[in-house]
């Protein structure tokens, strides 16, 4: 393992190699088109593919083909391979050297006994998808969760449909409103205990990383905002895009949180993504 793990340091050590990587982790559990890689990068294709092919060959992603689409991926046994190696060799099992976890927030999923959960749900726009995410968790479960939603541009309006399909649903539109992202940063921001990014645009963003280490994952879908066809076929995406919500929030909020530890806990969030009823 030691030449193997040498090997992979040297291909992450590659500034534009590692970005490839992180942009993977941020989707995960999404396999995603190389073209989709190279717009989100501002990379060449020819560039894109050689970068693509040595994290292949140190064994950090996995290539899928589907029709006459390439498709990456994490691979993940080999990527948690590597992080153990690093953990259980160089820093000789030590939590309070090498592991994350040993600085643990003030509150977390294992340890909060009487607060809410505090959840962020980030879009680009936070115009649809995010506020239905926020709306559908405040109603389904919000006498045990805080829920918040955000938009990584810096100027953004709600969206006057996704607003009627809320309505239409019963749910109270009045505190919603489009906020950016930075607005729940800083010391006077709620911590987080989970973050969301519902929009593959937003999930490709290279962001800090959250104070308190947020469990965190990707439930990307569709964009209605940019469906097209006849007025029905447009009614009909918002609507799609909020039943595909509801089943992962019901999913979700139905985990016995408090009582999984997090390594658990994140598998369990990942694969709510992958569930049939809401594959994209």
């Amino acid at each position: 393992m030691e030449n193997s793990l040498a090997d992979r340091l040297a291909v992450l050590g590659h500034p534009q190699r590692l970005a490839v990587f992180r942009l993977l982790i941020r989707r995960y559990p999404d396999q995603v088109a190389a073209g989709d890689i190279a717009t989100a990068l501002d990379l060449r294709p020819s560039t894109l593919s050689s970068y693509l092919a040595a994290l292949l060959q140190a064994g950090l992603i996995e290539q899928t083909r589907e029709s006459t689409w390439l498709r990456y991926s994490i691979n993940v046994q080999d990527v948690r391979k590597t992080f153990d190696a690093l953990f259980l060799d160089c820093c000789r099992g030590r939590p309070q050297l090498c592991s994350p976890l040993a600085f643990t927030p003030k509150q977390s999923p294992a340890n909060m006994t009487d607060s809410k959960f505090n959840v962020l749900f980030i879009c680009t726009g936070n115009s649809a998808r995010s506020i239905f995410a926020e709306s559908i968790l405040r109603a389904h479960a919000g006498d045990r969760f805080n829920a918040y939603s955000a938009g990584t541009r810096p100027y953004s309006v709600l969206n006057d449909v996704a607003l009627e399909v809320l309505r239409s649903k019963g749910h109270d539109v009045s505190p919603l409103r489009a906020k950016n992202l930075d607005q729940f940063r800083g010391p006077d921001a709620p911590q987080f205990d989970f973050v969301f990014t519902v929009c593959d645009q937003a999930a490709n963003e290279d962001c800090p990383a959250w104070e308190g280490q947020p469990i965190s994952a990707h439930w990307g879908m569709p964009d209605p905002v940019k469906a097209g066809g006849t007025d029905a076929q447009k009614s009909l995406a918002f609507q799609q895009a909020y039943g595909i919500l509801k089943n992962r929030i019901a999913a979700f909020s139905a985990l016995p949180l408090r009582e999984l530890d997090r390594i658990s806990l994140q598998r369990a969030i990942d694969d709510i993504a992958r569930t049939p009823e809401t594959a994209k």
